[in-house]
This record gives C-alpha cells, structure tokens and sequence, in this order.
C-alpha cells in the first residue's frame, strides 16, 4: 500500500497481527471447526502454547502463529484438526 511521499510499506508478517489479538483461554479452533484447545500464552514471538488442561494427553501443545487465519472471539487456524495434533 502507498504511504505519504510514494513508499511502498511492507505488509505486516500475519504472525505479528494475529499475535496482537490473541488472549490468554481463548478457544483455538481447527479449519474444520474442531476445537483443539485453549490458548494458555503465548511462546516467543511465533508460537501459542496450548493449555495442558485442554489437551488429551494432559500436556502442553505449540501451535505456530503462522498457521493464525484469524482471531475474533476464538482463534482460528488454517490447518484442519488432524494436520494440527499430527504436528504434536
């Protein structure tokens, strides 16, 4: 997008914008509409940890920001639920 004076602006990686919006036990939601857990925080600047109490196995889970389609109420994902827990 052009800026004051004809520069062109980088986009924002999407991580950094889905980042800004994401809290702390908000729903995580697959691509397919499968809850896959709630967010417990965020880890680094490129990954959301999922709450252990959440999970099926009792244990944390690390979701990228890149797979971030967007956030609203929930965060949603890009990835179905089975190519999420795969990454497991």
């Amino acid at each position: 997008m052009p800026a004051q004076g004809g520069r062109v602006e980088a986009p924002q990686p999407p991580s950094s914008t889905a980042a800004s919006g994401i809290l702390e036990r908000m729903e995580v939601i697959a691509a397919d509409g499968t809850r896959v857990g709630t967010v417990d925080h965020l880890d680094g600047r490129d990954q959301i940890k999922l709450a252990k109490n959440t999970s099926p196995d009792g244990r944390h889970h690390y979701v990228p920001l890149a797979w971030v389609d967007h956030v609203d109420a929930h965060v949603h994902l890009t990835k179905a639920a089975p190519e999420v827990r795969a990454s497991w």
